[in-house]
């Protein structure tokens, strides 16, 4: 399983973002992961940058360094320009891009005042966006007129040699099951088995796509400091079920996270400087048969943990 690193658009500016960047390839991380928001969870964290402008600065500070966004969504911003921001980055990146899609989240879907859909229909837009930006990367001049997303007369001229795989991400098992229909691959977060067989299960042919996960850690030398940490930044990470999808705004977040506590996090979350506990976090994906994990480190420890990793985690796991 390759191990990369998880940079947090709702933690970090753009100069920072860029800047883990390069210490995570010169940590030995293999890619990066991406977030895209329109907002952070909670004010607290602080930040959203746009992430394409931030991919684009990746891109040209490090090196070969593959890049995947997790996720960008197909509500907040139209397929055809999806497909060109998308296009451009791997261009920028000689190749070394993916391009993970989701359904989206009201937090940060919601800011144009539209109608926020259910379920089933984001699940639908979301194919129809698939369809949309494969057809735009064959070349050419391209129309479309679908349930959701029209395009009159548009191209995108810039192209990498080879189109971008996809990889679909999803919580439950409509969207796993439409991952396997029409992605390249499979994102989640958290070390879920199920979900992983049953994509691979569904995928076409019997063909073995990608599987990506996301883990968030918090290294430090005080385990206490990082628990408080993970609490002071990340509460939403214990929210249940749908929340995260339906909650509309940071401070609606803010208050149902008054409850959860650095004890209910800490239970998820790899906290402080045992080697042992972060690895046994990361072997769970492994298990769980996933072929890439990228890890997030929380909070303003970032050298302390390119460090540790460096030295004394990625050489357990080569």
């Amino acid at each position: 399983m390759k191990i990369g690193y998880f940079l947090s658009s709702e933690e970090w500016g753009p100069h920072d973002l860029v800047a883990q960047a390069v210490k995570a390839q010169q940590a030995g991380f293999d890619g990066l992961w991406i977030s895209d928001h329109y907002h952070p969870w909670n004010d607290e964290q602080g930040h959203s940058p746009f992430v394409w402008s931030t991919i684009g600065a990746i891109a040209h500070a490090t090196d070969g360094m593959r890049v995947t966004t997790a996720v960008c969504p197909t509500i907040r911003t139209h397929p055809g320009i999806i497909a060109q921001a998308a296009a451009t980055s791997a261009v920028l990146l000689d190749g070394q891009f993916c391009l993970g899609l989701g359904s989206g989240e009201a937090l940060n879907e919601h800011i144009f005042g539209d109608r926020w859909p259910g379920a089933d229909e984001r699940l639908e837009m979301l194919e129809e966006a698939v369809e949309v930006i494969r057809k735009l990367w064959e070349g050419g001049v391209k129309d479309h007129r679908g349930r959701h997303y029209r395009l009159e007369h548009c191209r995108v001229y810039d192209l990498p040699d080879a189109p971008p795989p996809i990889v679909i991400s999803g919580f439950g098992r409509k969207s796993v099951e439409l991952a396997a229909r029409i992605g390249d691959g499979y994102c989640t977060v958290g070390p879920d088995a199920d979900s992983v067989e049953l994509f691979r299960s569904r995928a076409p042919d019997g063909k073995r796509k990608l599987v990506q996960g996301g883990l968030k850690v918090c290294w430090s030398e005080d385990a206490a400091r990082a628990r408080k940490t993970v609490h002071r930044l990340w509460r939403n990470e214990a929210l249940p079920g749908e929340l995260a999808q339906v909650l509309p705004t940071p401070e609606h977040f803010e208050q149902a996270t008054e409850l959860v506590t650095e004890e209910m996090l800490a239970q998820e979350t790899p906290c402080g400087p045992d080697v042992e506990e972060h690895l046994e976090a990361i072997k769970a994906y492994a298990d769980a048969g996933f072929d890439e994990l990228y890890v997030n480190q929380i909070g303003p420890e970032q050298d302390a943990f390119f460090d540790a990793y460096r030295e004394r985690v990625l050489p357990r796991l080569s």
